[in-house]
């Protein structure tokens, strides 16, 4: 019997792969994200400015990994996805060595700008590869799961981070956290395996003859053709700006909770991240069980539950800053400011967008072409949000310092946060044009 014709399964194996493709990317996270917590003993060490450091954090890891991004993605609609996700966990992992051995901040700015050539080969290759492990009706909550990297990535990293560089100092904590990922890396190359690409929308009803047909161009034509889709295109301008947000309020919203409300590094790093990893993984298993629940009714919930989502965090995070600092909760005898139960909300629905995003543009290109279409959502994602909000955000900081003094932080962090109506904007106006995409594609579960 043909290749084509035999109906994939969903079994243990394909379960066992999930498990460990969201473990590379929570290992991914922390190791982008730890940083965040080891701020303020960098910065001194260093004589950095906020603003250099915003570099550091920011464009210095957000750039390359943009650039690479592409190809990257390019060759995972090519070649063996598993291999590129654990080459690509070897090198990040060995670059988060790199960082723990700096001794001048031009080094830790080389181990980072590292740290994003390795992970440009794990989101998009890892999304393409779940899409083909799970049939469309169950994609949602598959690559939700998966999406619980960062939030994840936040309460381990953050939690177990801040208490080794509080003891051990910050060199330690990368040191920490590089080592496992590289055996983690060998354990994915030998236990996960590559599915076959399109099985289950081969099984299920086939899309139209144009749809299906892998056009041969180049890469720049095959970027400016999935440009022209105007759900993509909305869909990456949206999520960009919600991710100079997200990554300007992720790297810097520790260090202000030390500045404003008197944390040490180690509690710190202990609350923000049990607040924010809790809020941010209940909420991407709740949106992803629910965006497949409700898209059997309506496609257009795909992008309708990010755009809400959007909306709804989007006040909840201007409070977390603009909340008086002198409220506290005493919880088990930890000081616990007022101000992370907004935390614990903003990070709820603010995890709506990227996990459904992804898999919406997982499901409005070609099985053949899903490594590129990610890998261009991606592009956005990392270069404004990743590359440019960590930056912004410093260099704001030290702009209002000089207007508010001390709160010149907490101004810039509600600044940042308030760009997300414009993403709002963006992925509301993508919803109809999605929803006739996939009309024109014909998917199994239409």
């Amino acid at each position: 019997m043909p290749t084509s014709h035999i109906t994939p399964q969903v079994t243990w194996r394909t379960h066992l792969s999930l498990a460990l493709l969201a473990l590379v990317y929570i290992f991914a996270y922390i190791d982008r994200q730890v940083i965040s917590i080891l701020i303020e003993p960098i910065k001194n060490e260093f004589n950095a400015s906020d603003t250099e450091i915003g570099l550091l954090t920011g464009l210095a890891f957000g750039l390359l990994y943009a650039v690479m991004g592409i190809p990257v993605g390019r060759m995972a609609d090519k070649h063996n996805r598993r291999n590129i996700v654990a080459i690509g966990c070897g090198l990040w992992s060995l670059a988060t060595l790199g960082c723990g051995l700096a001794t001048q901040y031009w080094q830790l700015l080389l181990a980072r700008m590292s740290v994003a050539v390795g992970e440009a080969g794990g989101m998009a290759p890892s999304i393409s590869l779940i899409s083909d492990l799970y049939p469309p009706k169950r994609r949602s909550l598959a690559i939700s799961i998966f999406m619980m990297g960062p939030s994840l990535g936040v309460l381990l990293g953050l939690s177990i981070g801040g208490l080794i560089a509080q003891h051990y100092g910050w060199r330690a904590t990368f040191l920490a956290f590089g080592l496992p990922g590289m055996l983690l890396s060998l354990i994915v190359y030998v236990l996960v395996k590559e599915p076959l690409r399109g099985a289950f929308e081969q099984a299920a009803a086939k899309p139209t003859p144009s749809a299906t047909k892998t056009p041969q161009e180049s890469l720049i034509r095959q970027l400016l053709r999935l440009w022209k889709l105007k759900p993509l295109r909305n869909v990456a301008i949206g999520c960009g700006i919600a991710a100079v947000s997200g990554y300007g309020y992720a790297v810097w919203a520790p260090t202000y909770f030390m500045r404003t409300h008197g944390m040490s590094i180690a509690h710190a790093g202990l609350v923000f991240g049990l607040a924010s990893g809790l809020g941010a993984v209940s909420g991407a298993i709740f949106s992803g069980w629910l965006s497949d629940k409700l898209c059997l009714r309506d496609s257009r919930w795909q992008l309708g539950l990010p755009t809400l989502g959007v909306l709804i965090a989007l006040p909840l995070g201007v409070a977390i800053f603009v909340w008086p600092s002198q409220g506290f909760w005493n919880i088990g005898g930890i000081h616990v400011p007022e101000a992370m139960g907004f935390v614990l909300l903003f990070s709820f629905f603010c995890s709506w967008w990227p996990s459904l995003s992804y898999s919406a543009v997982s499901q409005m290109v070609l099985p053949s072409e899903r490594g590129v279409g990610l890998a261009l959502l991606n592009l956005f994602i990392t270069l404004l949000g990743a590359g440019m909000g960590p930056l912004i955000t410093g260099g704001l900081s030290d702009y209002f310092a000089h207007t508010h003094g001390a709160d010149g932080l907490r101004w810039a962090l509600a600044s940042i946060v308030m760009l997300m109506s414009f993403s709002v904007m963006f992925l509301g106006s993508s919803l109809n044009p999605y929803q006739k995409r996939l009309k024109d594609l014909q998917p199994a579960f239409a």
